[in-house]
């Protein structure tokens, strides 16, 4: 049996409702979405979307209104949950781990540190945060998968314009070190062992200039799975023209053999 599960940084997700969200999950036909930065309280919404037909979904907003958050839907119970890094505060909403079934899922949204310098030092000290965590839930022994917009770019491959970027803030040296550093302790960067060392595919396109019609975007957005998981994929894609469509990152999907 196959379960296909995507990664999507939704952009807002009243703003996607309103873009024909429905009409991609009906074409896409996901079991499992891991969503960031919906910017919404379940309460904000119509019932329909807060609490959907044929869905078990939990909501993890963050405190500021209209701000980051995460979520998980799934066509199976979701089993059990847990909210931030190792289960601590986390008022931006920015971890949210379930369990379904056989499959340990978390849907991540790290913090972008391109505002300010204050704002990478945030991203540096959650990111610290994180990779012990990260490398202990790749040591499970069932399937992990955690997926979500990580907000750097791994290696040359992963920018349309590296060259210039080198000093940007998703292209910095420490963070591509510490992103080979997460999959060097046992994270499968799944997309890029599917596709192998190519240029792209990209996830994320400034509204800038023309980078959008052009394909000149950032690979930021990771599906990243233990052993146990990695085993288990049969396709993986960037559907970039429902990314077009509803925010300005492209879902991460991925086909899993499950029985």
């Amino acid at each position: 049996m196959t379960m296909r599960l995507l990664t999507w940084n939704v952009n807002g997700m009243r703003a996607a409702i309103r873009k024909g969200l429905d009409d991609w999950m009906d074409e896409l036909q996901p079991d499992i979405m891991l969503l960031q930065e919906i910017r919404v309280r379940p309460d904000q919404l119509e019932r329909d979307w807060a609490e959907p037909n044929g869905w078990h979904v939990h909501w993890h907003p963050a405190e500021r209104a209209g701000y980051a958050g995460t979520a998980i839907w799934s066509r199976q119970k979701i089993e059990r949950i847990q909210t931030g890094i190792d289960g601590q505060d986390d008022p931006e909403g920015r971890l949210l781990l379930a369990r379904i079934g056989d499959l340990d899922v978390a849907s991540i949204y790290l913090p972008s540190g391109s505002s300010s310098d204050e704002a990478q030092v945030r991203k540096n000290t959650w990111m610290e945060g994180f990779a012990p965590y990260a490398a202990k839930l790749m040591r499970r022994r069932r399937p992990v998968i955690l997926g979500g917009d990580l907000n750097i770019a791994r290696c040359e491959h992963d920018i349309f314009h590296w060259k210039s970027n080198q000093n940007t803030s998703g292209f910095l040296p420490h963070e591509r070190t510490w992103m080979n550093d997460l999959v060097s302790s046992g994270a499968h960067d799944l997309l890029r062992e599917s596709v192998g060392d190519v240029d792209g595919p990209y996830t994320w396109w400034s509204n800038r200039g023309q980078a959008r019609a052009l394909d000149r975007g950032w690979r930021i957005d990771y599906l990243l799975g233990n052993t146990v998981a990695s085993r288990m994929t049969e396709r993986l894609f960037v559907h970039r023209d429902a990314g077009l469509a509803i925010s300005d990152h492209a879902p991460v999907i991925v086909d899993l053999n499950v029985d």
